[in-house]
């Protein structure tokens, strides 16, 4: 079985790092930086290919990710400075799932130049994605967060 994931997950790893990276200079991170972004990224695709390849949702399988990251980000604050949430961030924009929104998007294209009420399916399929969208947005944010606020360090 795991011989039948391992060409996906190698696929969502590095280009999940490639991504990452991409994300990194546009954030103006240094070179030394950037490395530890496709780090990010690629853990944050492996996560969540595994979790969706074991049945779950994308969703979940995309706050799993971002705990991942978050938490790895959390643990190497030492080597990463102060902007290991940065990069925790830029690891995790990748597993945007920019397909759905482009579906939402050119569905509500349908829906402006057809009348409504013959497009009910359009309707349905259009607002099923934006909320995943949503929804897989708010699940990796809150994975970043949670991790942030669990892991943080107490110095009194």
């Amino acid at each position: 079985m795991m011989h039948d994931i391992l060409p996906t997950l190698l696929h969502q790893t590095l280009f999940g790092g490639v991504a990452a990276a991409g994300f990194g200079i546009l954030f103006n991170f240094g070179w030394r930086d950037l490395v530890w972004c496709a780090l990010c990224g690629a853990l944050a695709l492996a996560v969540r290919t595994l979790g969706t390849e074991a049945g779950w949702p994308l969703e979940a399988a995309s706050f799993v990710a971002a705990a991942s990251v978050g938490g790895a980000g959390r643990l190497l604050r030492a080597g990463l400075g102060v902007a290991g949430n940065a990069l925790a961030v830029a690891g995790c924009i990748p597993m945007i799932p920019g397909s759905f929104a482009t579906q939402a998007i050119f569905g509500l294209f349908t829906l402006s130049l057809q009348p409504a009420p013959g497009n009910t399916q359009v309707v349905t399929t259009s607002v099923e994605f934006m909320v995943r969208v949503a929804f897989t947005i708010a699940a990796i944010g809150a994975g970043l967060l949670m991790t942030t606020h669990l892991l943080r360090r107490r110095d009194f």
